[in-house]
């Protein structure tokens, strides 16, 4: 028999309802709860839990995480499929969130009121630092001050809401600067003067530029005196959901009580603020919450051999013919040459991002600085340029890289905002010629090879994985990419690498507080704890190869957390009884 329309809907709307309501008891007698409501908080986790795994959840892993009855867990997805709230992949046999969340996004969005999200930060920063706080946005080519925290004592200048600052010169504007889509920033900036407010304001668009790429790696913003003379700032931006930012919060305050290391310091807590405001925490690939420390006293086989402050230390590479280790601060660009023994090291600056340093063959060094491949002599500070692999993505900087044992440089890039997907591996040829060897991971780190040559090693930090290759050390050919190990989230990020004689593997824990060692087939043979929470690469030198050294990273970490870790930013030595496989140099 023939129904209208209005019959079908309505037999619909019947059918539905009846679902729901099995749904309602289904649920409610699973958790006791009252029918409905428990629903609806069951579904809200299941969405939470698919939004937090950017790879999507099997129906086995959502069993394990909700111990929900598989019915009912299967008509729960059900109903949020057919809500478009989840979709199923039926390739990958996941499942991920569906367009209408975003479509609510959009929504939310259009509506969200700035000052109104930021109120309890800036009361809550004021009372944490003392000092005013300020909220500014970005109106034309000026930075509007929209609302701020005083101090018993206020500034006694003409920034306060409705005043205007120059974004080239002051702390929420470099926030906001280096956070805007290329396109954007140079429609800004391109032709425009860059008015000197003060000696210590930066007018040269070049120098502008590899500030704010150094702002947006840090992700956040320093101003000394170069709006005001005596007044300092130190600023993050509030971004969307789209990673674009619509404001900045920051800190402001005489010079003399917020000297550099002070504004450092408070970088956290402007980008937890920046955070909070917006819900937007999935921007940066450095997180700001620790582990606490591993309980246990400090190892006796683990020494502070170069006590150090760097931000981000990186790259470390030993020199047997002058013993000496050498290594970078990425965000504090610099090259450091130290003596283990002695306990000191010596520090060249330089203009922009650094991750790496390996020496030359020929002599001298060579470095990733940014997107390129550089030539460095350490003993003037000249500086050449050997490649520009990328070239043609000026948002993108390397990351780790190593020599094999032909001399060729291998390298791997991200994107500075962490997007996903962005990040190539390079091969540098002595020639100079560069190769894009394979492409679209989100955070490349580090990099090694089998004693035999046959298997090349390689992380990818955010994805929480150490891939193998099959290797060709004839051709420098790579082939067969395949996940190798996966690190749990509990034991930190996996970050710096190197290879021992018996081809295992040492693999520095971002957050973990550790470095693990790994046996030719992925398994953990031992864990050594540091007094660290930020242990970022590490290699093998000393008189017998047998010395793992460990550098380490101090960017934002709190006040507390330093004090729980005063030795973030140092290099460390663990006595490991077994010889490492040597580091390589370059052949060109």
């Amino acid at each position: 028999m023939l129904r209208s329309s209005d019959e079908n809907s309505r037999q619909g709307e019947v059918m539905v309802k009846v679902q729901l309501e099995t749904l309602d008891k289904e649920v409610a007698n699973d958790t006791g709860g009252v029918p409905g409501v428990q629903a609806l908080t069951r579904g809200i986790q299941i969405v939470d839990a698919v939004a937090a795994e950017a790879r999507g959840l099997r129906f086995t892993e959502l069993l394990d995480q909700t111990q929900l009855p598989k019915g009912t867990l299967h008509r729960l997805l059900q109903a949020l499929v057919d809500e478009r709230l989840l979709a199923f992949d039926m390739r990958d046999q996941v499942y991920r969130l569906a367009p209408r969340l975003f479509q609510w996004a959009h929504k939310v969005w259009d509506n969200f009121d700035l000052r109104g999200a930021a109120e309890p930060e800036l009361a809550r920063l004021r009372d944490l630092t003392g000092e005013a706080i300020r909220l500014g946005v970005l109106d034309g080519d000026s930075i509007l001050y929209i609302d701020q925290r005083e101090v018993p004592q206020p500034l006694r200048l003409n920034n306060g809401v409705g005043s205007r600052a120059a974004p080239h010169a002051s702390g929420l504007g470099k926030a906001i600067l280096a956070h805007l889509p290329l396109e954007k920033r140079r429609a800004l900036l391109d032709g425009a003067e860059l008015e000197r407010l003060t000696p210590n304001t930066i007018v040269n668009p070049e120098e502008l530029g590899r500030q704010l790429d150094l702002t947006k790696a840090r992700g956040y913003a320093v101003s000394v005196d170069e709006q005001h003379i005596g007044i300092s700032s130190v600023a993050a931006p509030v971004l969307n959901h789209r990673g674009e930012p619509i404001g900045a919060i920051g800190i402001i305050g005489p010079s003399f009580r917020l000297p550099v290391d002070r504004l450092h310091a408070f970088g956290r807590d402007v980008i937890e603020a920046a955070r909070r405001t917006s819900g937007n925490y999935g921007e940066f690939a450095m997180s700001l919450a620790v582990k606490p420390r591993p309980l246990g006293p400090d190892r006796a086989d683990v020494r502070c051999v170069i006590p150090a402050s760097t931000f981000l230390g990186e790259g470390p590479h030993w020199s047997p013919e002058h013993r000496k280790l050498y290594f970078v601060d990425i965000l504090a660009p610099a090259v450091h040459t130290g003596d283990p023994v002695r306990g000191t090291y010596a520090s060249m600056q330089v203009p922009e991002l650094i991750s790496f340093i390996v020496p030359r063959s020929r002599g001298g060094f060579v470095a990733a600085m940014h997107g390129e491949i550089r030539g460095i002599d350490l003993s003037n500070g000249d500086i050449t340029t050997i490649a520009r692999p990328e070239a043609d993505r000026p948002g993108n900087r390397f990351n780790d890289g190593k020599c094999d044992r032909r001399g060729r440089l291998w390298a791997g890039t991200l994107a500075i905002d962490t997007t996903p997907d962005q990040g190539r591996l390079w091969r540098i040829d002595p020639d100079g010629r560069a190769r894009e060897m394979d492409r679209g991971f989100h955070v490349s780190n580090g990099l090694g090879w089998s004693p035999d040559d046959r298997i090349m090693y390689f992380i990818d930090t955010n994805r929480q994985t150490i891939y193998a290759y099959d290797f060709d050390i004839e051709s420098g050919e790579i082939a067969n990419r395949r996940a190798f190990i996966a690190v749990p989230e509990a034991e930190g990020k996996p970050d710096g690498m190197t290879v021992d004689v018996e081809g295992f593997l040492w693999i520095a824990h971002w957050d973990g507080w550790c470095v693990t060692r790994y046996d030719p087939e992925g398994k953990v043979e031992r864990v050594v704890h540091l007094p660290v929470p930020r242990p970022t690469s590490c290699v093998f030198g000393g008189p017998d190869m047998q010395t793992l050294f460990v550098t380490s990273a101090r960017i934002r970490l709190s006040a507390a957390q330093l004090g729980e870790a005063p030795l973030s930013g140092s290099v460390f030595a663990i006595d490991t009884g077994i010889r490492g496989l040597p580091a390589q140099m370059f052949a060109g």
